[in-house]
């Protein structure tokens, strides 16, 4: 045994004296039953908690594959050994932490925050200025304005009631705007367009209906094999699909146990990645996704919970306690395009090395005493390149990796929306959690989002390597939840009796984002077109007032009777700029079928037909010499938006339609350096 108490297998208990809570085994939950002591009530961290499932029948239970249904019994009892082991680890700095005071929040205080970061909050000012905010108002789906028209109604009255100055009436914004109609454009051409009513009057568009009827029909469906549709609002999607019947309570229980297949569906414009737009045109999706996820909750009727801000005092510390932007800050100084603190690459380089074989790695861990000493060498060491990675033990790496996390000042996941992470568990469908993760995803910060991408993409090799590690998705989930949804600067909320439960429903959670990883990690189609929406709007500087809002919608929609005449163009010349290879542009003819890839092909075959200079061309080849091999990238640049690194599978006459204005310029991938 080590220093914890555990025996060979890591799952005996630990000697930390604590009051002894039986959890008794619940019924409604995927997963065995299993009685287990724990101690979270006394834990300093904190957890969102999940709502209780509804019970399940015994002949459905029964209808559910038996080899998903016997989930490892031990894998509880990683979850709880690891919040002891967190518990042992932070009860000597408890008393020297400086927490928050977390309060709850006054009636109103929590729409104003969520004005505050959906960008409206000019909205809420007692000398609220309405410049700007008719350009992010008119891109939005009849859902979405609906969330937005909530909050507002509820913060007005709170003002109302505390007679302050009146805030302007939500039917002031929303009410011309009820008898018509706004263009919330999927990046789709011809019939794929659409129009959402922002009014009650049920003048939803037919192929929108139609496209989400599919999407309704393809979910019921019994297929292996399903699709992620991005081109229509989520929150659109779910409104559609609460009309027809309800999910059958059998598939709920196999999603609960399985993880399906989903294929992401590929439009006319292709599918955008986080990475393919510029940082100006990202800076605008984190609003429009916490819109549209406030929107897809209200459909479901999920409770969309958001904590306070959170900061620890701050630590002298070069490394552990140290917020992940002034990490990045130090580390550029060193290599400047870093994404990802230096000292959480060196971490996962080296379980990766070393580690990933090894028998219950993350699971068992290493000498508190150890790793306290090594965080202290570290701090001391790292920057100055002494550390001797080498003589490290791989569990005593994956406690430091661990400690790293959870000694963030911040959680990873933003103390505001680890509720909002954690009520995820709570809709019903597969399908629709995996779109409420995309929204989250989408709004975390870019470091904590690129952080959290290198975390995942590593516990997934950990994942791969199951038969000779011994630790599944499920274990792997299990053992990384308390670190990512716990902290201690949040206080403990935990229910008596729901230990089991929060433990399951956050360890799905991180299951989810693990397998899904990369169909999370994609911008959807219809957040695109309400960007490039904004871009084209950004220029008017309309005021905010009921004149100017129908001189507006005229001009959307005098604009789209422009673009659907443009779409009429069977084939179009355009001109590719390649000026970082030749000095001339390139002429492509476009038609329905020309895609990105068939221009990038055109251009290696221009370049081999020109003998264009061997000196350069071997710095774009792969190893096997091969001009096809060539490593480019086709961007759209302007018009209606920054910059756009293409999908391979972008049909260009399409978009040429969609952004007639921009130039498209051929690059090399910025992840395929130079050869020197």
């Amino acid at each position: 045994m080590d220093k914890l108490g555990k025996s060979a297998s890591g799952f005996a208990r630990t000697r930390i004296p604590r009051p002894q809570i039986v959890l008794q085994p619940i019924q409604s939950s995927s997963h065995p039953p299993v009685s287990r002591v724990c101690s979270t009530r006394n834990c300093p961290c904190q957890m969102s908690l999940l709502p209780q499932k509804s019970s399940l029948e015994p002949p459905v239970l029964e209808r559910v594959n038996s080899r998903v249904e016997s989930l490892d019994n031990l894998s509880m009892d990683n979850f709880w050994l690891e919040v002891e082991n967190i518990k042992q680890s932070t009860e000597a700095e408890q008393e020297e932490c400086s927490l928050a005071e977390v309060k709850t929040p006054e009636e109103g205080e929590a729409e104003a925050a969520w004005l505050q970061d959906a960008g409206l909050s000019d909205l809420i000012g007692d000398n609220a200025a309405d410049n700007g905010n008719i350009v992010l108002l008119s891109t939005l789906t009849k859902t979405q304005a609906a969330a937005v028209q909530r909050r507002l109604d509820t913060y007005s009255r709170s003002r109302r009631k505390k007679n302050k100055q009146p805030v302007r009436d939500v039917r002031d914004i929303f009410g011309v705007m009820n008898s018509g109609e706004v263009v919330a454009e999927t990046e789709e051409s011809g019939t794929t367009r659409s129009q959402h009513s922002l009014g009650s009057s049920g003048n939803t568009r037919k192929s929108g209906a139609r496209g989400l009827q599919d999407f309704s029909d393809m979910v019921r469906s019994s297929g292996k094999e399903e699709i992620f549709n991005t081109d229509v609002a989520y929150s659109e999607q779910a409104a559609i699909l609460l009309k027809g019947s309800p999910l059958p309570e059998s598939r709920r229980i196999k999603e609960e146990n399985t993880l399906t297949k989903f294929k992401l569906r590929k439009g006319r414009l292709g599918v955008t990645r986080i990475g393919d737009l510029s940082p100006q045109d990202m800076k605008k999706i984190p609003t429009l996704a916490l819109i549209e996820l406030t929107a897809l909750c209200d459909v479901l009727g999920v409770e969309l919970k958001r904590n306070k801000a959170i900061k620890l005092k701050a630590t002298e510390n070069r490394l552990f306690g140290v917020p992940i932007n002034t990490l990045l800050e130090n580390d550029r100084k060193l290599i400047p395009n870093a994404k990802v603190p230096l000292i959480l690459h060196a971490l996962l380089s080296c379980l990766e090395k070393k580690g990933l074989d090894t028998e219950g790695i993350l699971r068992v861990s290493g000498s508190q005493t150890r790793i306290k000493n090594l965080q202290q060498k570290l701090e001391s060491d790292f920057y100055s390149g002494l550390f001797r990675w080498e003589e490290v033990h791989q569990n005593d790496i994956s406690g430091l990796l661990k400690r790293f996390i959870r000694e963030l000042p911040t959680p990873l996941l933003m103390a505001e929306y680890l509720p909002a992470f954690a009520a995820v568990q709570n809709i019903p469908d597969l399908k629709q959690r995996l779109q409420a993760l995309n929204l989250l995803i989408l709004i975390l910060p870019e470091p904590n989002r690129s952080t959290l991408k290198a975390l995942l993409e590593f516990l997934s090799k950990v994942v791969a390597r199951e038969k000779k590690n011994k630790m599944n998705l499920w274990n792997v989930s299990m053992v990384i939840a308390p670190n990512l949804f716990m902290h201690k600067a949040l206080p403990s909320k935990v229910p008596e009796g729901k230990e089991k439960q929060l433990a399951e429903g956050a360890a799905n959670v991180v299951r989810m984002m693990i397998h899904y990883q990369d169909l999370l990690w994609t911008v959807s189609s219809f957040l695109v077109a309400q960007v490039r929406k904004m871009n084209e709007s950004s220029s008017r500087r309309y005021q905010f007032y009921d004149k100017r809002i129908k001189n507006l919608l005229r001009k959307i929609h005098t604009d789209k009777d422009k673009t659907e005449k443009n779409e009429a163009e069977p084939s179009k010349i355009v001109k590719v700029q390649t000026s970082l290879f030749l000095k001339d542009s390139m002429e492509v003819h476009l038609n329905n079928g020309t895609k990105a890839a068939d221009v990038l092909r055109q251009f290696q075959k221009r370049l081999s037909q020109n003998n264009w200079n061997i000196v350069n061309t071997v710095h774009l080849l792969k190893c096997n010499g091969s001009v096809e091999s060539m490593n480019l990238l086709l961007y759209e640049v302007g018009g209606n938006i920054g910059e756009h690194c293409l999908d391979p599978d972008t049909y260009l006459l399409d978009l040429y339609h969609v952004n007639p204005h921009a130039e498209w310029i051929i690059k090399q991938n910025p992840s395929f350096p130079w050869m020197i």
